[in-house]
């Protein structure tokens, strides 16, 4: 299952990125984080594993990310027009999701941020919430962007 959100932010988009790749950020545009802990690596740095765990209503999940791609690896002075990538993996019980975040300039104080994101699933339980609740993954990633 894939999907794409995407939103506009009225801040430049080197001001969004630094506050994107700052740790002590993730808890107000990742809603629901109960912890986000570095296993090896240094934060978003590419090849970075950390330990996450989300609470969605009742349930904690608890996952494995990994950073695949940052470009460019220095977010200070990003040459106008150059797009921003934040790719990463995610993998947790009967789940594997893709997500890949593309920050792009939309004027001088603008930014436009879109998210595709790829989810499978392995178990027959996370079949299940697949396929009857699409619109869930949808909405809990456009949670994450605002």
């Amino acid at each position: 299952m894939k999907n794409t959100v995407s939103i506009e932010i009225a801040l430049p988009r080197e001001t969004v990125v630094n506050l994107l790749a700052d740790s002590a950020h993730l808890p107000k545009w990742l809603r629901g984080l109960v912890l986000h802990e570095p296993l090896s690596g240094a934060h978003g740095q590419v090849g970075t594993k950390s330990r996450v765990v989300m609470q969605m209503g009742k349930q904690k999940i608890e996952c494995t990310e990994t950073i695949t791609r940052r470009e460019p690896a220095d977010l200070r002075g990003i040459p106008t027009g150059s797009v921003v990538h934040f790719d990463r993996e995610i993998v947790g019980e009967g789940m594997w999701s893709a997500v890949r975040d593309r920050l792009t300039e939309a004027g001088p104080e603008m930014t436009l941020w879109v998210s595709e994101s790829e989810y499978r699933f392995s178990g027959l339980l996370m079949r299940l919430v697949g396929l009857l609740m699409p619109g869930a993954f949808r909405k809990q990633s456009q949670q994450h962007e605002k």
